[in-house]
């Protein structure tokens, strides 16, 4: 493909990684800066006294993405860093006493459905094969396929389908046509939180999101998710994409042939920027007004994802009976989403997840002792003040010890992150932990562009853009990134 000479990436996140790299490999002189010290955005980590923590993704699925993206450079995943499939993938608890196991092997899951509900587990695998094959035709059709303007989107095979059309009604209502037990319709539901999303506002599209988790299965990344940051640092560096850490941007400017970005006081110039970071943050503080292309209340209005309340938490003695991956439910758990999506508030019984990485990894904490992570989701933009904060890290230890395991008074390293820390640290709207949700109305064509339509030369990716929210979504836009650039270069 052809690009153009020079190319300015604003942020080092997976998306601009991805980009950077693309770019690069089809003969760009790429400069990325990125304001922090570390790269990789969200999907960073840190270490504190003996321990080591994911600071954000903590879920390694749809596995063939990442072979995909090395494989395009001439390497792979095996050459980069060393993969272990998890078995239980996870555990559930749910707050009644209730235990299920997830085993990597769908069709020993199925068997222990039954008990929930008689036929859950035919059920279970014919709703895995419809999963199945919405995944195949979303991914080759839709989300690998640069598709630039909405007629791209009206594919005549996917219309004619019948099977289809159901899959703009929301997660929930095509769950419950496969299952009815409350417990089972959160087995195949609760991944939708990590798209942003609820059961009742994303569309039924997602069920692929199923196929990823029961079929491909879990994997943990030896030595954390660190090592795919640290993989794709030294892809762009082989790649000469010059890095500026410790750079912070403080404007885009299109020019007229060309775009300017100040940093520290300096100016870089080049033909075109991508900018790994919110469309929103972009518009409002790194634009001139006249070269925006939307105004604050168009912002206000889209529905952004989650933001979280996050521990981490370095842990003397055992935590059994947590696995690698837990997740602690509320039987309804209706209670926890409406204070997420419809009247904002602080969860008085939340819905979180717990990552124990040392249980497979041990280098993530010294001998004797666990690393712990525990994420609870929460509205974007509440008030996170010292004393909210900590009520809701009494309200979970204390959840979690009635429920799984008591980590309190014996806790040696202890951190956390909220709301305003997203918001400040990251730029991201509202303190959002994840970008936009993945409602219908921010699906597919309808999520921002690459490309800006009022700045020339300014384009986008990441996970508030298209195909949308996920370490694996982000590396596949910063390639669509990249073709949207080729496309408009002349040959």
């Amino acid at each position: 493909m052809t690009v153009p000479d020079s190319v300015s990436i604003v942020g080092g996140g997976i998306g601009g990684l991805s980009a950077a790299c693309h770019l690069a490999d089809a003969g760009a002189d790429v400069t990325l800066f990125e304001q922090h010290d570390d790269l990789g955005g969200v999907a960073g980590s840190f270490k504190s006294d003996g321990f080591r923590f994911d600071s954000g993704p903590s879920w390694y699925l749809m596995p063939e993405v990442f072979e995909r993206f090395f494989e395009s450079f001439g390497t792979s995943v095996d050459a980069a860093y060393e993969l272990e499939r998890l078995d239980p993938s996870y555990r559930v608890f749910w707050k009644d006493g209730d235990r299920l196991d997830v085993p990597a092997d769908p069709d020993a899951l199925a068997p222990k459905l039954e008990a929930y509900e008689d036929g859950a587990a035919d059920a279970f695998h014919e709703y895995l094969d419809h999963a199945e094959a919405v995944y195949e035709l979303a991914m080759d059709r839709f989300v690998y396929p640069r598709r630039a303007r909405l007629r791209d989107w009206l594919d005549g095979d996917l219309l004619r389908a019948a099977w289809a059309l159901p899959l703009l009604r929301s997660m929930d209502r095509h769950v419950g046509g496969y299952v009815e037990h409350p417990k089972l319709r959160q087995l195949l539901e609760y991944k939708l939180v990590f798209l942003g999303g609820s059961p009742y506002n994303t569309p039924a599209l997602y069920t692929l999101m199923s196929h990823v988790d029961f079929n491909q299965g879990v994997f943990h990344p030896v030595g954390g998710m660190q090592v795919l940051v640290d993989a794709l640092v030294d892809l762009a560096d082989r790649l000469g994409v010059t890095l500026e850490r410790n750079t912070p941007v403080s404007r885009i400017q299109p020019n007229g042939d060309g775009m300017r970005v100040r940093t520290n006081g300096d100016t870089q110039a080049s033909d075109c920027v991508v900018a790994n970071a919110s469309p929103a943050h972009v518009e409002r503080t790194l634009l001139p007004p006249d070269q925006r292309d939307h105004d604050d209340a168009h912002w206000d209005g889209q529905t952004y994802g989650p933001s979280a309340y996050l521990l981490y938490l370095g842990v003397e003695g055992d935590v059994d009976p947590l696995r690698d991956h837990s997740l602690v439910l509320p039987v309804d758990w209706d209670a926890h989403f409406e204070t997420i999506f419809d009247e904002p508030g602080w969860p008085t019984d939340p819905a979180y997840y717990i990552h124990v990485p040392s249980k497979t990894d041990r280098s993530y904490a010294p001998d004797g002792h666990h690393s712990v992570f525990i994420l609870v989701p929460i509205a974007p933009g509440l008030n996170d003040g010292p004393a909210r904060r900590a009520w809701m890290r009494e309200r979970v230890l204390e959840d979690l010890a009635e429920h799984a395991v008591d980590l309190r008074g014996r806790i040696t390293v202890e951190h956390e992150a909220c709301v305003s820390d997203f918001a400040n640290h990251f730029g991201q709207p509202k303190g959002n932990a994840l970008g936009l949700a993945h409602t219908l109305w921010q699906t597919g064509p309808l999520r921002p562009a690459h490309r800006a339509d009022t700045a020339p030369g300014l384009y986008y990716t990441g996970a508030d853009t298209q195909p949308g929210v996920g370490l694996p979504m982000c590396l596949i836009s910063g390639k669509q990134t990249a073709q949207a650039i080729a496309a408009d270069t002349p040959a």
